[in-house]
């Protein structure tokens, strides 16, 4: 099975479509769109087809939200003024049911639940001094390969790869790290939209002996200052449903939750469903 992701630009009579296939998670993601709206559907439906993908996610504005209901999408979640301050919707299509069906939407219900009961934290705690944070650099491309290589047996993107990791870097995603005793210990990064102003905080790894030191919660200020410097004020995280740690960070941050990606892709061990989580500064 082919494990690349491929996004391309298809230029049809009457519309233009974005639309990443992800022939490893097995499903089609359309990114943006312009043009007449039911072919951008039906080509959509067709390279999903093409690639036998059991998933079709849209990133839709409001108002198309009906007509891919009309469609048989479902909605799952939503980044709050994603589109240059307009919101984008997930709906997404199922091919096969056993992508649709989660085995473990009980337990991470009352995970979600526990974290929502915590108080949001509006300082951060004390950093050891063990500790040296900074922002990556094309150099450490390598060391990053290697801790993601760690955390995760599986991942949605090929991170344990160095040189993906440097072409990242290349095309303009931001990593911040922690490094303890010279390793890099701990990272995430920002995925950058410039045209839309938004960034997704992902990559998200810190290694097990290091997780008590509240590492996650500093980068990930960081990175906000970075992209609020930047002019980036939408800003969203799709975090492990299963991972209290991580959706934990995130909520005491004071990310909203917006909703859970069903069976969304391929990471840690297994294809799992995904938080949504949303922060503006506007």
């Amino acid at each position: 099975m082919e494990t690349g992701i491929i996004e391309r630009r298809i230029q049809k009579p009457r519309s233009t479509i974005h639309i990443t296939i992800d022939h490893f998670n097995k499903r089609v993601r359309v990114e943006d769109y312009l043009g007449h709206f039911q072919e951008c559907i039906e080509e959509s439906l067709k390279v999903a087809k093409g690639i036998s993908a059991e998933k079709i996610i849209f990133k839709a504005r409001k108002e198309n939200v009906l007509d891919l209901l009309a469609q048989g999408f479902l909605y799952e979640g939503s980044i709050d003024k994603f589109f240059l301050g307009s919101d984008c919707f997930f709906l997404v299509k199922y091919i096969r049911n056993d992508r649709r069906n989660s085995e473990e939407w009980e337990k991470e219900d009352r995970l979600l639940t526990d974290v929502l009961n915590l108080p949001i934290k509006s300082e951060l705690d004390v950093l050891h001094s063990a500790y040296q944070g900074r922002k990556a650099e094309v150099s450490d491309a390598l060391q990053l390969a290697q801790l993601y290589g760690k955390v995760f047996k599986v991942y949605p993107t090929p991170m344990n790869d160095p040189v993906y990791v440097q072409k990242c870097m290349e095309n303009g995603t931001v990593f911040y790290i922690f490094v303890h005793e010279g390793k890099i210990v701990s990272a995430a990064s920002a995925e950058i939209d410039a045209f839309y102003h938004n960034a997704e905080i992902t990559d998200c790894a810190t290694l097990p002996e290091h997780r008590q030191y509240g590492l996650m919660k500093h980068l990930i200020a960081a990175l906000e200052d970075y992209l609020i410097s930047h002019e980036i004020y939408c800003i969203y995280s799709i975090a492990r449903s299963l991972s209290f740690g991580m959706n934990a960070a995130l909520h005491q941050h004071g990310y909203s939750y917006r909703g859970r990606l069903a069976n969304n892709c391929y990471i840690f061990e297994k294809l799992e469903d995904m938080n949504l989580w949303v922060k503006n500064y506007t």
